[in-house]
């Protein structure tokens, strides 16, 4: 699952409703790809196979950019990832970001923990997480919930992950799945009360779930803020020494994070660098939580995208929720990635 051609092939074979793509890996053949994406229609998106964190995916508008887009992904799939193989998909125009958290054991048993929603993201990046998703009923909810614990049984899954899908005109279509515990797992637990790296070690010790799908209950509402090393203003990484650190308390809180007063945030990784989260029992007061808990955090030493999350968690758009994955972008004044 690892492979994103491979999942695609296999959530196929389950019944999972997919993005209309090209059902496999591309070719050599350039009159061939041309002809797919055309079948598909514009605009598409070019992706590879082995991808992750917005790296490798190249949107294409009109048919006379398509094979240098094939190019430029290849060579950032074999440069990152170290495996040159692309794929073709519709390009929504308007999806949000939404997917399933699952656990499932060697023993047969699968649950899920309802949706998450990831749709503020730049440049392909989440930015800020929440759960349960805006809009999304328990009706829905189940559904979807359920075709994501078949597949897992279908493939013989273990462990934790996650079925990323693009939600438009309630609609679902799975784009990859994350075999593993995700940046944002954070807001699932807070909703459920499930431990989920718990669960995770258990099923590797070869032990069975200790919680079966009726037990899950989703209560309240959680939001996640990536705290980024990072100038809020060009997002241009931002390494040094750290002067001064305090973390953000309080009931409905959560700080997860490495650093400490004298840290050195080094040059060479992910600038991401600690997690804020809370939970409150309406949407809206864990967005007011959050603006409390990032006026409270301080980070001396090094520029924060801190500024950045207090801005979005004062937008009106947001507080509505249901934002499509591009309106950071909009929000920001930047070149959307869907043009």
């Amino acid at each position: 699952m690892g492979d994103k051609v491979a999942a695609i092939e296999a959530m196929q074979s389950s019944g999972v409703p997919c993005v209309p793509g090209s059902d496999g890996g591309l070719g050599t053949d350039d009159k061939q790809n041309i002809a797919t994406a055309n079948k598909i229609g514009f605009p598409i998106i070019i992706k590879a196979s082995g991808g992750g964190g917005g790296r490798g995916m190249q949107v294409v508008e009109k048919e006379s950019d398509l094979l240098a887009a094939i190019e430029l992904a290849k060579t950032e799939g074999q440069s990152f990832f170290g495996n040159p193989e692309v794929y073709m998909e519709k390009f929504l125009t308007t999806p949000r970001h939404v997917e399933i958290q699952i656990l499932a054991d060697e023993h047969g048993n699968v649950v899920h923990l309802g949706e998450r929603d990831c749709s503020m993201q730049r440049r392909h990046q989440k930015v800020v997480e929440e759960a349960p998703a805006p809009g999304v009923t328990p009706e829905l909810r189940h559904k979807i919930g359920s075709v994501c614990t078949d597949a897992c049984k279908a493939i013989n899954y273990r462990g934790a992950g996650t079925f990323e899908f693009l939600f438009e005109n309630n609609a679902f279509y799975f784009i990859e799945m994350n075999t593993r515990v995700q940046v944002e797992h954070p807001v699932t637990e807070m909703i459920t009360g499930v431990d989920i790296v718990r669960e995770q070690i258990l099923i590797a010790d070869g032990q069975k779930l200790s919680l079966t799908q009726e037990a899950v209950k989703i209560k309240g509402f959680s939001i996640e803020c990536r705290i980024n090393a990072e100038d809020p203003n060009n997002f241009m990484p931002s390494p040094g020494k750290i002067t001064q650190f305090h973390a953000a308390g309080g009931l409905g809180v959560r700080v997860d994070s490495h650093v400490y007063n004298g840290y050195s945030v080094p040059p060479h990784y992910d600038s991401m660098i600690g997690k804020l989260i809370t939970f409150a029992d309406t949407r809206l007061g864990a967005i007011i939580k959050m603006q409390n808990a990032l006026d409270e955090m301080v980070i001396d030493g090094i520029k924060t995208n801190i500024p950045l999350q207090a801005r979005i968690m004062a937008d009106e758009t947001f507080r509505k929720g249901g934002m499509n994955i591009h309106y950071l972008e909009k929000m920001l004044g930047e070149h959307c990635s869907a043009l």
